[in-house]
């Protein structure tokens, strides 16, 4: 049981240097902020010969294979599902020790904050990024758990209400990534609006001007069943999860409307 709050160390790669007020490097609201997001995009250099880094949409879930019940408050790996011939598998298929190096972000909105002027309009929102090196599951104990966590991230619960195991075709297509992460940050804004002094100091401006957040939250509509489908009722395990996540995400974004604006420390410096 993890019983202090442990944070990924400040380095050259993961320091946040604007609005350090606003950053976080706790491994829980890190790790919580990459498993809650549904798409996670992967940076990565395919080539010393290509100019351009490659960024790519991608599934994904932190976990550890060698302790599974760790928690998300303990360091862990994060697991990348894609097909065994795709570009990113490719690249990490052919690199050296300790592997391919990655950068994974993950972004979500919780508020749209309106203020008295355009430049200080803002997001309530939670960011992550991870840094870290990248190779490919070999292992087929390993590739199993990690194909499991990953459904599961998708609806809890998800892989046992499937045919399962996986038929060899569909072993041999997929391939999975895991990145043992070196450090990650993360910022994080809540809160009501803020403006310049000059600006609340002049009424003309706040008679005209309507300030406030709008809470954003993702929302699951009711189930919609496929074409073949037979089962009569949607399974308790998706329509609970679709209940509860609805609940938990507008409760946050609601919350974080009505908190006070984040405030800038004195040991900030001249960075914002």
């Amino acid at each position: 049981m993890v019983r202090h709050n442990l944070e990924y160390p400040k380095d050259v790669h993961n320091t946040v240097n604007r609005y350090k007020h606003q950053a976080v490097y706790s491994l829980t609201t890190i790790h919580t902020i990459i498993n809650t997001t549904p798409v996670l995009h992967v940076s990565f250099h395919p080539s010393p010969t290509d100019p351009f880094p490659v960024i790519l949409p991608l599934i994904g879930q932190m976990g550890s294979f060698s302790r599974p019940s760790a928690s998300i408050s303990e360091p862990l790996d994060l697991y990348l599902h894609g097909y065994v011939s795709s570009r990113l598998m490719n690249v990490s298929r052919s690199s050296s020790s300790p592997g391919l190096p990655v950068c994974i972000a993950a972004s979500k909105v919780d508020g749209l904050v309106l203020t008295l002027t355009p430049n200080s309009h803002n997001y309530n929102y939670r960011s992550a990024v991870l840094f870290g090196h990248a190779t490919l599951v070999t292992d087929l104990d390993e590739k199993l758990w990690a194909m499991e966590l990953i459904t599961n991230s998708v609806v809890p619960d998800r892989w046992r209400h499937t045919r399962v195991p996986p038929n060899p075709a569909e072993m041999q297509s997929t391939q999975i990534l895991k990145v043992k992460i070196d450090s990650g940050s993360a910022k994080v804004r809540e809160g009501v609006p803020n403006d310049e002094m000059c600006d609340l100091g002049d009424q003309k401006v706040l008679d005209a001007v309507w300030t406030g957040v709008l809470p954003l939250s993702e929302q699951f509509g009711e189930p919609v069943p496929g074409p073949y489908n037979v089962v009569k009722e949607v399974p308790g395990h998706v329509t609970e999860y679709k209940e509860r996540m609805n609940r938990e995400k507008w409760a946050y974004a609601e919350a974080a409307a009505r908190k006070d604006a984040p405030v800038k420390r004195k040991e900030d410096g001249g960075d914002e």
